[in-house]
Parts: structure tokens; sequence; C-alpha cells
């Protein structure tokens, strides 16, 4: 009978003999260390070892009886059904011959690292957790900077007590795992030194959305655990996989592209260390630490191509654990599983959750799925009041470790102090299918209990929480019964954080990018106020943009990088295709609402005629904050590698002012026809229809902005409202001056689409467009799929 095995000698297949995780290490030391992974070794208790502990001490029995008709509803019953197995687990004694190979092997290892009595990491492997359909994630003990033979030991025994935490029973009972079928390997492997160090979390996928074609890693100084208990947020790190391979799917590690396409710096405030006499202690990073962060660009890279090797090696989405040894400065993967959300989904159907209100939310965090929920409030201070939460209501607390698990399965929702994308309550609310805000900071200190409150998980990241009970639909679409067109149909997008999500619909690229979201939302500050920060005079003014742009020194960075990741997240959710991004198009009276924009920005009567689009950027006091935008477009694509970016220049009243434009756009590092990168005007002043055929001699094509085209056609202000009934896109005029545009760039061989609302709230519209030629149609996302159906419908654009 095996009772120990060494990694080496693990292969996948071995998941009853060792469970999931010390199957997949062994795995990937045998099989993925050629090809530059390194994996700490170790070895494996087997399942004959757990179960032969339990025959012979006579727990089989006891265990059984203890959970015979156990309800996991009834909090304190499932409390106490679980103190009592985990009690006789502990006082049993481990038999000789097992505690003998324990100790045998142990020595060999640390003869190995040429080290007495080395640290270890004793980890929990079930036989049915690391599944593609359960993660089992935190529901098993592991323990950490074991040292010598009699802590191993003990270690050992609490690696199997904690079988049958109160959270693992509730668990397996919600997932339908019987409890004495289940046997519980105890992985033994070398510790890296990543208190020293780093350490952290990769997806190979987006959690929140499933797009597959990024690399997310979570990163914070010191040991793990700090992540998954939530105590901290971390660092943020998406690397755009396209980028990182060739042609035929072998990774490169081409020096001329880093497709790192966000940077979020995390609140990495504490971390965990070596305790002296074994275990871990917490301490607080240093204020200098928490401005820096966690992994250099080239880590990132290499775990990102680490991470791709991984997943394709097991041909599904991986949830992986890292670390950084802080003495050698080496990288090692500990741990890998299936991911356990958008592996199991399969289907076309798109399901759109919306909610209208004009009311402002009462907090705001990092949303965790796509999802909304109404419900009680519930704030649970500590895991000794779990008993006291009902089901339906909303969950609200500091943060959620595992033995939380047993109310997260009854909860409408969840809601947390801290935390973020891939601590716990995040990971086992994407696989309830729970709406979850995490990392809000004072929700259980401002919501009461018996309130009610409606999570609104549906704006990308940016999860909102509003008081009472606010209405919302659930609309499904089954993608399949959509038929491909023959005019293009592409979306407009302004905020980064829904274009993943938004990728999934069955759309050709992106019509128009719009970079305004992206500035107000994110950036929120001025690019003049940045650009010239230094020489800014009042003091609260820079006071508030330092606390902004914290993790910064030159203010002027910021602005790019931020609006650089923003752009970069859309030009990603829809690679390879086309994604035409504008150049900002703020009016005075909007750019003055940004920080410090009163210093930067006049007075106009009607800033919808004025200051704005082409003649902003030739402006020479505004050409700082032009050539801030050029960079950042530049590092999309010669630094992330995003091609698929082409441009857009708004408002462009003149020839002459599109010359110059395209002249100032070369001088900033973006030349036309250089790489491919096309640049299109937008056609919405009448000057754009009656000088089009000289606009097409310097721009690749138009882009139809049937809002502005309407209102300056017919002369009128589209805000006010006595006069909104005549901003009509069927009008003759507006109809006769896009069909001039379409035939014409037709006859020149150029790009021509239409970005607005009006071929979706007017399908005789649409088809006016369609007949008349046009190349592509860009909608708002929630219009998409209704104007497809439409579309087909009068079945005369199908393929």
């Amino acid at each position: 009978m095996k009772h120990i095995i060494p990694f080496k000698k693990i292969r996948h297949q071995d998941v009853p003999l060792v469970g999931g995780k010390n199957a997949s290490l062994g795995e990937m030391i045998s099989q993925l260390s050629k090809k530059g992974i390194r994996v700490p070794d170790g070895f494996a208790t087997t399942a004959e070892a757990y179960f032969n502990f339990l025959k012979e001490t006579g727990l089989d029995k006891k265990i059984k009886q203890i959970l015979k008709n156990l309800d996991v509803s009834n909090i304190s019953q499932l409390q106490e059904a679980g103190r009592k197995i985990r009690n006789l687990i502990l006082k049993a004694q481990l038999p000789d011959g097992l505690k003998k190979e324990i100790i045998k092997n142990y020595r060999k290892l640390s003869k190995e690292y040429k080290e007495k009595n080395t640290d270890v990491a004793v980890r929990s492997s079930a036989t049915a957790e690391d599944l593609p359909g359960a993660s089992f994630a935190g529901q098993h003990e592991t323990f950490l900077n074991i040292r010598g033979e009699r802590q191993l030991l003990e270690a050992v025994k609490k690696c199997i007590a904690s079988l049958f935490t109160n959270r693992a029973i509730s668990y397996r009972t919600h997932l339908g795992f019987s409890h004495l079928e289940i046997a519980l390997s105890v992985g033994i492997q070398k510790m890296v030194r990543s208190d020293l160090g780093s350490s952290g979390i990769i997806f190979t996928l987006d959690t929140e959305t499933g797009f597959p074609n990024v690399v997310l890693i979570n990163s914070i100084w010191g040991i793990g655990e700090m992540i998954v208990k939530g105590r901290i947020t971390p660092d943020e790190f998406y690397v755009f996989k396209p980028i990182l391979q060739q042609t035929r799917g072998k990774l490169t590690q081409d020096k001329s592209y880093k497709p790192i396409i966000i940077k979020n710096l995390g609140r990495k405030t504490k971390k965990y260390i070596y305790a002296r006499k074994g275990g871990l202690k917490e301490i607080i990073v240093n204020s200098r630490k928490q401005l820096k962060f966690s992994l250099t660009d080239n880590e990132i890279l290499a775990l990102a191509r680490w991470a791709m090797i991984i997943e394709e090696h097991y041909k599904c989405p991986q949830d992986i654990e890292w670390a950084k040894d802080g003495k050698t400065g080496k990288l090692f993967i500990v741990q890998s599983r299936p991911e356990t959300v958008h592996t199991q989904e399969t289907g076309k159907v798109y399901e759109e959750y919306k909610l209208k209100t004009k009311e402002k939310p009462v907090l705001t965090g990092i949303a965790i799925g796509d999802k909304i929920g109404v419900g009680k409030v519930k704030v649970i201070s500590d895991v000794s009041k779990l008993s006291q939460f009902q089901k339906g209501e909303i969950l609200v607390t500091k943060m959620t470790d595992p033995d939380w698990t047993t109310i997260m399965t009854m909860a409408g929702g969840i809601i947390t102090d801290e935390g973020g994308k891939t601590c716990h309550s995040a990971i086992i609310a994407r696989e309830l299918g729970i709406p979850c805000i995490v990392g809000t900071q004072k929700a259980s200190k401002i919501l009461k209990n018996g309130q009610i409150i409606t999570v609104d998980c549906t704006q990308g990241l940016n999860g909102r929480i509003f008081k009472g009970k606010v209405s919302f639909k659930i609309k499904k679409y089954d993608l399949k019964k959509i038929s491909k067109l023959k005019t293009k149909i592409m979306v407009n997008i302004g905020a980064p954080d829904i274009a993943f999500k938004t990728s999934f619909l069955p759309i050709d690229g992106v019509g128009l990018a719009r970079e305004e979201f992206i500035i107000a939302e994110k950036i929120r500050v001025h690019p003049l106020a940045l650009y010239h920060f230094d020489k800014l005079k009042d003091k609260k003014l820079k006071e508030k943009i330092r606390e902004i742009t914290i993790e910064h020194k030159d203010k002027r960075e910021y602005f790019i990088k931020e609006l650089a990741e923003g752009i970069a997240q859309i030009a990603a959710a829809f690679w390879p295709k086309e994604v035409i991004v504008r150049f900002s198009d703020f009016k005075t009276n909007e750019y003055k609402n940004l920080i410090g924009g009163e210093f930067f920005e006049g007075e106009e009567s009607n800033p919808m005629l004025g200051f704005r689009g082409a003649s902003r950027y030739l402006n020479e006091s505004f050409k700082p904050a032009f050539k801030m935008e050029c960079q950042a477009i530049k590092r999309v694509r010669d630094i992330f590698g995003l091609k698929n970016i082409n441009l857009m220049v708004p408002f462009c009243r003149t020839v002459e002012e599109g010359k110059k434009v395209i002249e100032l756009m070369k001088k900033n590092g973006l030349e036309k026809g250089k790489d491919d990168l096309k640049v299109y005007v937008m056609c919405e002043i009448p000057s754009n229809v009656i000088r089009g055929e000289e606009f097409l001699k310097i721009f690749d094509g138009m882009s139809i902005g049937s809002n502005d085209l309407t209102q300056l056609s017919l002369g009128i202000d589209r805000d006010n409202a006595q006069i909104a009934y005549i901003a009509d896109e069927s009008n003759p005029t507006i109809k006769s001056m896009v069909s001039k545009v379409i035939r014409l760039c037709r006859a020149k061989n150029k790009y021509c689409g239409i970005c607005g609302q009006a071929p979706s709230d007017l399908p005789e519209f649409a088809e006016f467009l369609i007949k008349e030629g046009i190349e592509s149609m860009s909608l708002n996302p929630d219009t998409v799929i209704k104007t497809i159906f439409n579309i087909n419908k009068q079945g005369k654009n199908r393929l």
C-alpha cells in the first residue's frame, strides 16, 4: 500500500490518488520544468493513507454517525458537527508507518535543498477539488513555514481535519458531493521565500467576463495568503495574450512589445512574513513600498508566458498561484487548477441586466460578475455571528475568509470593505452567481441591518449600491439565431470596463471609441493641469492632483498611462478587428468641469459651436495636451502592439485644418500610412459634405456623426427641448447629405460608416443606409442585438 509519492512521480491523472492540487503539482514538475517553469519540489500522502488512518482509528464510523441527518442550513448544527469531527481527528494518532514515511521523505527534501529542517508548505488536496466544476477554493487548510518533524506531523493532521471545516461540509453538500467518499491527500512542498519577495494569483482569462485573450495577474508584497483572505487590494496587471504569441501559437520573447495593457497599483498596506517559531505574522508595509509595484514589467511578462504554457498544457483556463523568492529573485509556480466559472459556460446566450435610475449610489466598489441583487442588509462583524444570517439577505462585512462560505451560499448578494477581484469572496461569489461588490472601504459602517438595498454589478468594474429597491430588467438573447450581415455592425464604446463583455456581441469591431469617458472618469484632471503641474500656484489644487496621481512623480506620465491603458483595453477586447479611436472632443464647458479646468478654460456662450475638435489641437496653448494624447496612442500601437487601432479627427471645419492636424500627428509619432495607420475624419459639419472630395484626398474615409450633422444642417440646438422634434435624421435634408457622403466614399474607395443612434431608433433609416451602400453602422452596445434583428427581418442584408 502506497502512503507517500514524490511529486516527480505524480501525473495529472492521479487525482483519485493524491487530489487535484497535488496531481497538478506533479504534472507541472514532470512535464513543464523542461519548458522553463519552476515549481518547488515535495511529496504527497495518498488517499489510501487517509482511508487507512480513518479505518485504523475507527473514525470512519464516528464521522458517518455525526453527519447523519445533518441540516447544513442550520448554522448552529453545522458548527457543532464540524467541531466534533475535527476534534476527533486532532486527538487521534497517525499510524506509525505513515509517520515514519513522512519523516523519511521530509529528510530527503531537506537534503535536496541543503538544509537541516527545511521550511515547507503543508497543503490540503482533496480528491474532489480543483475540478472544472468545483474549485473548493479555501475550503481546506494550508499551513505555511512549517519546520521540523514534530511541526510537520502536527500540520499533516490539521490538514486532514480541515476536510471537515464547517465551510467544507456546507460547500460539499451544496455541490452534491459525498462526505465519506472524498479523501484528503496532504502535499508537503518546499516553501518559496515570498515573505521577502512577492506573491499572487494568475487567471488565464478575465475573471468577470470570461474574455479569453488576457492573462490577469494579481500581486502583493509578502506571502499570498493575504490576497485570498481579502485583507488588501493587490496590484493588478492585464497582459494581452496574442501579442505574446507567434502565428503558430508558440510563445515568443519578442522584446519589441510589452503588452501589459493595464497596470493598477493596489493598496498593499500589510503583508505576511515568517514568524520566528513557525507559521506567519502580519506586519505593515512601509509607505515607500506601498507606492511601488510588487513586480517588474519583465517579471509580469515572464509569469504571463508561464501561465499560457500551463493553460496550453491543460487545454483549459487556469487559476494559478505564484511566488517570488526574495533571496534569489526567482519566480515559482506553487499551484495551478482549472478556472471554475467560465470553464463551465457553454452555448451562445447573451444575458443583459439593465437598471435605470437617476439616483446616486450610496457606495461604490469593485464589481464581481455582471448581475443585480436586491435584499435586506445583514452586517456580520465576525465569524461567531454567522448563525444570525438569513437566506436571501445581503451579506455586508469587512472581509470574508473561507469560514464564511456556509452563509455565502444563502446570500442574495455580498458587499465587503476590503478585497480585490481575486479574493476568496470574489471567487466564491462568481462560482455561485451572486452579485458581489468588494473593496468599498466603508460598507460595514454605512449600511444598517434591515435596510433594503440594490447591488448593481452591470457597469463593468464600477460596482454601485443604491438605497431601496431599484427596478431592473433581464434580457436574454440567443446569439445562434443571429445571421451575419453584409453591412458591418460595429459598436460605439467609451467605458473600457465594459469592453471585454461587449466583445462577445456579434459585431465587426469598434466604429467609435471615445476618449472622453477615460479622461473624465479615470484621469479626472484637466490635461494642461497635469502638463503644467509644477507651475500651478493654487496649493489646494496641487494637493488634490497629488492625491489622485500619487504613484506618479511625473504627472504627464499619469495622463499618458491612464489614457493608453483605457484605449488598450478596448483595442484588446476586439482584436484583431478594427477599433477607430476618436481624438478627444470635449467642449469648453466639459473641459472646465475637470479638476483644474477653470484655470485653462474660458467662457463660451455656445460651446457646441466653439473651441472643440481639430481647432483645439492646433491651438498653441492646447498643443501640449494633444501631444500627450498622441503619446498615449503611440504607446498602445508601438509598445503594447495593438496595431488594430486607427484614428479619427472630430469637428474638422476646413480641409486646411485637416492637413495641419495630420502634420501635427506625424510630428508626434503618428504618421498616416505607417504600419497601416489609417486616419478618418468625422463627417458632422456641412462643410465636410460640401468639400467632401477635398477632405477625402487627405483622409482615409469618413464616419458620419449624425447628431451634429443634423443639428448643424437644420440650424437647431439639440439641447433645446422646444425644437427637439425637428432633429430627425429621416429629414430629406439629412438623408440627401448622408447619401452624398456614402456615394462619394464608395466612388473614391474610401471607408464610410455612421456612428449614432439613428439606425437603432429608426428602422427605416437603417434600411435607407443599407440601400445607399454604407460600409458600417456603429451602434451603442444596448441596441446592437435589436438592430441586427430588425435588419434580419427585412431579409435583404444577410450574407
